[in-house]
């Protein structure tokens, strides 16, 4: 009886050691940044935010922006000319000379590994028309991508007055400028070498993110400091197939901080299978289009619901393979989509690109929306007119 008495004392007072199959939430965790994001690059979801929506100078952080906007507005084998401006940049710089021309893909390394702001200068003027031009390009992205919170005035990230971003738009920029290959592939680079025309030998250029070598799995992403901003940092990592990235502002501890928050995100939100492509949908005759993960806790995992939106089968996009989507909701928030088509869709023998629908991820619906809509203009074209252009 009394060994009785003390289980059942026991399993009321820790049943989380007792009963097996618990899921506890994860622990909170602390860093020594005035702000702080972590955000995982797939699902897009922010898994840890501390003052993340706090408005703050970001210093070079800013440079992730301008080199995803060069790179998408841009022809990364153009030579780019070093104006006035750009020359004699105060700050960070990879010493261009007045005149002298370079390759805007070589430029967009000097800026990202050595944070050459004359650099940056050169890329705005040639890809912006002018300075002033290419921040306009530079705000137009954030609000794409859905950066409520930012204003960028320059592309090297100064000091300037309504210069600004916070550390969950930034989680946010990073995801999505991640997902671009040749970011993804100067970020990650430890040392470039690049023709020097001024000298018999050529630039190289070392990284400056110490991550690169400090955490493994690190591939990125970007160091900033201003005497105002103070430290800041934006680094990613990939482990066992998924990839994260922390956002830390005025730290002072931040290496030591971004390895604890990547190793945070790694062990307690890891990527989650929510459906795979061709899988069957219950209640319909259809399947999904794409495969869908998501970072998720252990306990979270028994708690996405399945919700399928359907078109209207005789609209035009019903008949040209789209038949819909499935959303998947937690906690009564959707947090993610894909397709639904045939189970003889040709859409099954594309690439994955699931559509995310969650306010963090708006971007991603509009963009995959954009896909959608150029594929179905060209599957029309097709019908009507026998080309595609």
């Amino acid at each position: 009886m009394r060994r009785g008495c003390l289980l059942l004392a026991l399993l009321l007072l820790f049943p989380s050691m007792l009963l097996p199959g618990s899921a506890s939430a994860a622990p909170g965790i602390s860093t020594s940044a005035e702000a702080a994001a972590l955000i995982d690059v797939t699902s897009g979801r922010i898994l840890l935010s501390t003052e993340g929506d706090k408005p703050m100078r970001i210093a070079s952080l800013t440079k992730i922006m301008t080199a995803i906007v060069a790179i998408e507005h841009g022809t990364l084998t153009d030579k780019a000319k070093v104006g006035k401006n750009a020359f004699g940049k105060e700050g960070s710089s990879i010493y261009l000379k007045l005149g002298e021309e370079m390759v805007l893909k070589d430029l967009l390394f000097g800026m990202m590994l050595r944070s050459g702001n004359d650099a940056a200068t050169t890329i705005a003027e040639h890809v912006g028309g002018s300075v002033e031009g290419f921040a306009y390009l530079m705000n137009e992205k954030a609000r794409m991508i859905g950066m409520k919170n930012s204003s960028f005035k320059n592309p090297s990230g100064l000091d300037e007055e309504g210069h600004y971003s916070t550390a969950n738009d930034m989680a946010r920029l990073t995801a999505y400028a991640l997902r671009n290959p040749v970011f993804r592939e100067i970020v990650k680079t430890k040392v470039k070498k690049v023709p020097n025309p001024n000298e018999s030998w050529d630039y190289t250029w070392v990284n400056k993110n110490k991550m690169l070598n400090l955490y493994e799995g690190s591939d990125g992403v970007k160091t900033g400091y201003t005497k105002l901003a103070k430290r800041c940092l934006v680094s990613s990592a990939t482990r066992g197939g998924q990839q994260l990235a922390v956002v830390t502002l005025n730290d002072r501890d931040d290496w030591i901080d971004h390895s604890r928050l990547l190793d945070y995100g790694f062990q307690h939100f890891p990527l989650f299978g929510l459906i795979g492509k061709g899988e069957p949908v219950e209640g319909t005759d259809l399947v999904a289009g794409a495969g869908l993960r998501y970072a998720a806790e252990e306990k979270e995992r028994g708690q996405f619901v399945r919700q399928p939106v359907l078109n209207d089968p005789l609209s035009a996009a019903y008949r040209l393979g789209d038949a819909g989507r499935l959303d998947f909701l937690l906690n009564g928030k959707v947090v993610g989509s894909v397709p639904l088509v045939a189970k003889d869709s040709p859409r099954l023998q594309w690439e994955d690109s699931p559509v995310f629908s969650a306010k963090e991820n708006e971007y991603q619906g509009e963009s995959q929306a954009g896909r959608w809509l150029y594929i179905l203009e060209a599957l029309t074209r097709v019908l009507f007119t026998g080309h595609a252009d």
